[in-house]
Parts: structure tokens; C-alpha cells; sequence
């Protein structure tokens, strides 16, 4: 561990209340303006803390399913939308608004976040690794396919695909506290993933040191899998698909806390919510609600980029 570990973990989490702080205030409509109005008490806690709460959970929960799968597959560049696990949980969350009006959604996003993860995993895996080059085109070739299938549902959806078109871009604008509740898991979920710190400290070696060590890693794999397709699955129930997240926070922090998983997993997740949520806010404030999905991947894309070129550079 650094010296300074407990210091960063401190700012960053002082950092995210700050953040919620402002970004209840904050908003199209201006502080002044917001005391005088009649309504003020139900803009700020029907609307405005479930929507920053809610971005909190979900970009934590993004960022520790990330964490967990560059651990696991040892791999910097694997994320839950770049490996095809946010597709699936699209596919899914669609498949209960087209068949059932929604009813079930965080169910069918999970279930097909699950199936997406664990089939680029199998495809990808080759004598007990993970090699870049099969991962990244093994999530490719499986997010295009989810991608047709995604489009044939809009395509039959009648009624239903204008809800689903702004859903799968990636927001908060329609959140409320039943959509706070629904996200509450992912912390669940993520305490869980970091029981698995230590074992993935050990994988960072290699599976046969790990295996000698007393770690079953196959066990360790499949839960860590289930686990994170579980957080991703309820996090793209909530805000649809919103990119990049679990790319960029886990490798940030690597830099700046080490790759010790016992305290990368909360650095990681305290940024990710601190990232969502002044994403969320800067959209909702600036942009007229864009969805925040778009402005995630316009940062996000140039960031993997410079990843595959440090990586060929190396």
C-alpha cells in the first residue's frame, strides 16, 4: 500500500458528498430562482436527489464491475461495454419493455448481462488465458449480434421505441425512488465483488501460483463473473447504456492508488460515482437533458484509443 492510499480514498469519498451536494443545487433551474418557487421542496427531493443518487450508484457500480474484469482477465482494456455485458443487459431490459411494458426489467437485464459475459469468456479463453486481441474481438462480434437482435426489437416495437431509443442512450431524466431502490443491490453486489480483492491480487501472478496458493480460481472466475454481470445488469436496468465508465476510472486510480484491489475497488468506485455524477449534472445543466450515455463515449472512445496504442507502443 502507498502512504498516500488512505489520503486518496478520504478526498475522493469528501469528494463525491461535495459532488451530490452541488449537483442537487445545481441545474437548469438556479439556486435563486429555485428558493422562491412554490414547488422547490418537490423539484429538489422528488426529482433532483433520486436522479444524483441514483447516477452515484450506477457509475460506482460501473467502475467496480470494470475493476473486477481487468483483474480477472488481466487485461486493461476489458470493461462491461466493450466486452458486450452492458449489450446483453440492453438486450434483455428491451426484451421485458417490448414483451412485458417493463415489468421484470433488472431480472432481464442481469439475466442477459450474464449470458453476454460468460460467452465472451468462453470464446476468448484460450489455455487458461484471456489474450487482448480474442477478448476485444470476441466482445465485438458479440455486441454486433446483440446489436441486430436490439434493432429487430425496435423494429417490432410499435409503440414502445421511442421509450426504448432514449433509454438505450444512457440517463437519469426519468429516475425516481423506486429506480434508487431497484439500484440499492449494486452495492450489495459490489461489497461482494471486493471479497475477491485478495484472490485477485494473487491471479495478478499467474492461475498456477494462484492454484498453489489455496485460490479456486475456476470458483473465483465464475462468481466474480455472475457478480459483475449482476452490477452491470441492474445498472444498465436503471440508465440504459452508458459506456466507458468501467474503462477508465479502474485504470485512472490503478495510477494513482497501485494495483493492490483492497483499496483500488473503493477508489474505483468512489470515482466512477464522482464521474456520473458531475456527467449527469453538466448534461442536465448545459445540454438540455442530453442523454448522459453520449457524453461518456465522447470521452470514453479517445481514451480506449490511447489505451491500444500505449499497448502497441509497449
Amino acid at each position: 500500500m502507498r502512504r498516500t492510499t488512505p489520503i486518496v480514498i478520504l478526498a475522493l469519498a469528501c469528494t463525491l458528498l461535495i459532488s451530490m451536494a452541488c449537483a442537487v443545487v445545481l441545474g437548469p433551474v438556479s439556486p435563486g430562482t429555485l428558493v422562491t418557487l412554490p414547488s422547490a421542496w418537490m423539484i429538489v427531493w422528488d426529482v433532483r436527489v433520486p436522479r444524483v443518487i441514483a447516477a452515484a450508484l450506477v457509475g460506482c457500480g460501473l467502475a467496480v464491475a470494470g475493476t473486477a474484469m481487468q483483474g480477472l482477465f488481466r487485461n486493461p482494456m476489458a470493461d462491461p461495454y466493450i466486452i458486450g455485458t452492458s449489450s446483453g443487459g440492453a438486450l434483455g431490459a428491451t426484451l421485458a419493455i417490448v414483451l412485458f411494458a417493463g415489468t421484470g426489467r433488472p431480472m432481464f437485464a442481469f439475466a442477459g448481462a450474464m449470458a453476454a459475459t460468460f460467452t465472451v469468456y468462453f470464446i476468448a479463453r484460450k489455455g487458461g488465458r484471456i489474450p487482448v486481441e480474442t477478448l476485444l474481438l470476441s466482445g465485438v462480434a458479440l455486441a454486433t449480434l446483440l446489436t441486430a437482435l436490439l434493432s429487430f426489437l425496435m423494429y417490432t416495437s410499435g409503440r414502445s421505441l421511442h421509450q426504448i431509443m432514449f433509454w438505450l442512450m444512457g440517463g437519469f431524466w426519468n429516475i425516481s425512488w423506486n429506480d434508487v431502490f431497484i439500484a440499492l443491490p449494486i452495492l450489495v453486489g459490489g461489497v461482494g465483488i471486493y471479497l475477491f480483492a485478495r484472490d485477485l491480487n494473487i491471479l495478478a501472478l499467474n492461475e498456477e501460483d494462484a492454484i498453489h496458493l489455496g485460490v479456486n480460481v475456476e470458483r473465483a472466475k465464475q462468481i466474480l463473473l455472475a457478480l459483475s454481470a449482476f452490477v452491470t445488469g441492474i445498472a444498465v436496468a436503471v440508465a440504459g447504456s452508458i459506456g466507458f465508465i468501467g474503462l477508465i476510472t479502474p485504470h485512472v486510480m490503478r495510477l494513482i492508488v497501485g494495483p493492490d484491489h483492497r483499496f483500488l475497488f473503493p477508489a474505483a468506485a468512489l470515482a466512477g460515482a464522482i464521474l456520473l455524477v458531475w456527467a449527469d449534472t453538466l448534461t442536465r445543466t448545459f445540454t438540455g437533458d442530453m442523454p448522459v450515455g453520449i457524453l461518456t463515449a465522447c470521452f470514453g472512445a479517445p481514451f480506449f484509443i490511447y489505451l491500444l496504442r500505449s499497448r502497441m507502443k509497449a
